[in-house]
């Protein structure tokens, strides 16, 4: 393995000294998320691996271009699990996109974000150098933690080589109850569910359809669904549907169109637009699927509604990208983006405006 970080680094090398642009790829699975691809392709694929997994101490460490579904079948050995959910969308998905994407599925909201267990991270960034962040432990992380922030960068601050990922044990029992009720109602349940001692673990909202996944000991489970009420969904059935959310094969996210992520505080209200939408993490995540693509004006309007509310919108999949795939930086916060990424990227050849 290190002769191909050895060619990795000549690679990129010269492309520091040539000028040329790199376009930082594992299997390709997300090549359609973020702004326009660019650049050469530096395929991580050939750097494979588990390097460690230390069950006893919830933690694997894995070189970048490994397989998702490997970590995942070598942790489902072990009765362990990647907390949050990380989608594939695509069998050639690898761990090191699924830390530059940062991309969570339908358990996010109850056990946390890609970068909450991200416990460090080996870069190489666009000088050639070797550069170690973090640690294999939750009591080394200090300070600035470059590590995770490396988490959703999209390969713009470096080749990430190696990352080491907290992992949990996996729920003793789990639970989907469905409930027939309108959007406000809805939002209004699971904001109330939030404020109480429920093991909620998903939840999704769409098409007057509310379901909800109880994840935990024996005992909370039971407890939580005879508090609750709700119809109880048959266990393979709940099994693909929440898997369907996950990587985007339920039938909301079929046809033609653009979809929008909205981010919001879950205790905002129903937002008004055109186009369907489906609700997930108590009302943080909410989809927007538009028939067809909005204009810049569309765009405005959509951020807009959105920000009044408190939040932000991403331009997921589809649509004209000219809008702008993200949502605009604040002056202050987009300043910080361009310093770090000269620091770890001097001369710029890193997945070049694939953000902003």
């Amino acid at each position: 393995m290190q002769a191909i970080v050895e060619q990795f680094r000549h690679t990129i090398m010269a492309a520091s000294a040539a000028g040329t642009l790199l376009r930082l790829r594992g299997g390709g699975s997300k090549d359609w998320y973020g702004q326009q691809l660019a650049g050469e392709v530096l395929d991580t694929r050939a750097y494979t691996g588990i390097i460690d997994y230390e069950p006893t101490e919830l933690v694997i460490t894995a070189r970048c271009g490994t397989p998702l579904a490997d970590i995942e079948a070598a942790l489902a050995a072990r009765n362990q699990m990647l907390a949050f959910e990380p989608p594939h969308f695509g069998p050639g998905a690898t761990v090191g996109g699924t830390l530059a994407c940062a991309l969570s599925g339908p358990r996010r909201a109850s056990a946390g974000a890609v970068r909450d267990f991200v416990l460090g991270a080996v870069l190489m960034d666009g000088r050639g150098e070797r550069l170690a962040f973090g640690g294999q432990v939750m009591k080394n992380v200090a300070g600035y933690d470059v590590s995770r922030l490396l988490a959703g960068s999209m390969g713009t601050l470096g080749l990430v080589l190696d990352v080491s990922l907290k992992v949990l044990p996996l729920p003793l029992r789990e639970a989907t109850l469905r409930f027939d009720c309108a959007e406000i109602a809805a939002l209004r349940m699971l904001n109330e569910w939030a404020g109480k001692p429920l093991p909620i673990s998903a939840s999704c909202w769409h098409d007057g359809v509310l379901m909800l996944r109880l994840s935990g000991a024996e005992a909370a489970v039971c407890a939580a669904q005879a508090t609750l009420g709700g119809s109880v969904v048959a266990p393979e059935d709940a099994s693909a549907y929440w898997i369907s959310l996950r990587e985007q094969t339920h039938g909301f996210f079929d046809g033609a169109g653009s979809l929008w992520r909205l981010s919001l505080p879950p205790h905002a209200s129903a937002v008004i637009l055109k186009g369907r939408q489906l609700i997930e993490w108590g009302g943080a995540q909410r989809w927007l699927k538009l028939d067809g693509d909005a204009d810049a004006a569309g765009a405005q309007r959509i951020r807009q509604t959105v920000a009044a509310a408190g939040g932000h919108a991403t331009l997921f999949r589809g649509g004209d990208k000219a809008v702008g795939v993200f949502h605009p930086l604040a002056p202050a916060v987009a300043l910080i983006h361009q310093r770090l990424a000269r620091s770890f990227d001097p001369a710029g050849i890193f997945n070049p405006q694939r953000m902003y």
